[in-house]
């Protein structure tokens, strides 16, 4: 594990990354309004077609650090797609009072275990909405990207039978860290639990037993902030629920980019692994075309691959009609690429700044021992509040 020191100075060289942009005329979300307890003292923001059907399906979204839910959905383009498609979209929004860098508090176990802080904010959020517009329970699913990645990835864990799908993009596996500088090792590649420890951590999160939200996993090659060795770690922890064999799955390439997928005893897709080529850190994107969705930005990367329409046809929301055809290369067993013309969505990508995305310790309680060594180290040196 590094030194508190080396942890510091990482955090020192980090400081003043890019915001993301948000023009208010670009904000297409509304207020919720008043939802539980809010134990974690999350806003939350959301967006309903105007001519929503009942019984419509739910997508939660949660932004990485620096982010804002408008600057994320004008990036992403969930909005839109809900307006194609005839979804209802829940938008968590950090507060500053939590965390100075608005990074989702997914490294705090306060924060990211079920029925307390932000995870149960956003639980409660998601009563709230369900409620009040008559979205189907059976159809809910959680995405997110960096830090609200790693905690989608810990609300899928936390609360499985709330979710029937979730995509986790340049996140890390549910439990991988309790306090920052293991925050730090893990975005980095070091160390880190076992995938039975892994496997073990998600099983005790709920008192689930199945069945399980099915997992699509993005990443990108050359992420720099977030080591692709962490969407290893994702897959490795959502195999052993879904019984999955680790090895030979399905590969094909999808837009340039190389898609692995895995089914269960009945064939069915549980889980799909997306590997951006060249990608930073970041939500990939396909804005051009007639297909086009969101808008490039700091962490949103043009990579001519919508995540976005493409982790909503994995859930199976979309009408399933293509606006447009891929190229597919599918690898056989024989390791013979046989090249098929097939119908996808087309998503966007954003490009993404890897100093920006820094964990940040919460504000909310106070810090006793060795973790107020870290925070009173992190405020002398101007990175914390």
């Amino acid at each position: 594990m590094r030194t508190i020191s080396d942890t510091i100075a990482r955090l020192a060289a980090m400081r003043g990354g890019p915001r993301f942009p948000t023009n208010p005329h670009d904000d297409r979300l509304s207020d919720l309004g008043a939802f539980g307890s809010n134990p974690g003292a999350l806003r939350g923001r959301c967006y309903i077609p105007h001519d929503l059907p009942p019984g419509a399906a739910l997508v939660v979204v949660l932004h990485g650090c620096t982010q804002t839910a408008a600057g994320y959905d004008h990036g992403s383009g969930w909005s839109r797609l809900a307006d194609e498609e005839g979804f209802a979209v829940l938008y968590p929004e950090q507060q500053r009072a939590n965390n100075p860098n608005l990074c989702f508090n997914w490294f705090v176990p306060e924060d990211m275990r079920r029925d307390r802080g932000e995870a149960l904010s956003i639980r409660q959020m998601i009563d709230t909405i369900v409620a009040e517009h008559g979205l189907d329970r059976r159809r809910i699913f959680v995405t997110g990207l960096s830090a609200g990645g790693a905690m989608a990835a810990s609300m899928l864990a936390s609360y499985p039978e709330v979710f029937a799908g979730g995509a986790i993009i340049a996140g890390l596996a549910h439990g991988s860290a309790s306090t920052i500088p293991e925050a730090f090792d893990r975005m980095r590649g070091h160390g880190g639990p076992s995938t039975a420890e892994l496997q073990r951590r998600l099983k005790e999160a709920s008192p689930h037993e199945g069945p399980w939200p099915r997992v699509s996993i993005w990443q990108g090659s050359a992420d720099a902030t977030v080591a692709p060795s962490n969407a290893d770690s994702i897959l490795g922890q959502w195999q052993g629920v879904h019984r999955v064999e680790p090895g030979l799955p399905r590969t094909e390439t999808v837009d340039g980019h190389m898609r692995q997928v895995w089914r269960d005893a009945g064939g069915r897709e549980v889980i799909e692994r997306y590997t951006i080529a060249g990608m930073g850190h970041g939500t990939p994107l396909k804005t051009l075309g007639e297909d086009g969705l969101g808008n490039v930005a700091p962490f949103m990367i043009e990579a001519g691959i919508s995540s976005t329409r493409r982790i909503a046809a994995f859930w199976e929301i979309t009408k399933g009609a293509a606006t447009g055809r891929a190229k597919v290369s599918r690898q056989p067993a024989s390791g013979r690429a046989v090249e098929l013309r097939a119908a996808v969505d087309i998503p966007r990508a954003v490009r993404v700044d890897h100093a920006a995305e820094t964990p940040k310790s919460p504000v909310r309680g106070s810090a006793t021992g060795i973790s107020k060594t870290i925070e009173d180290a992190l405020r002398t040196a101007g990175l914390m509040r």
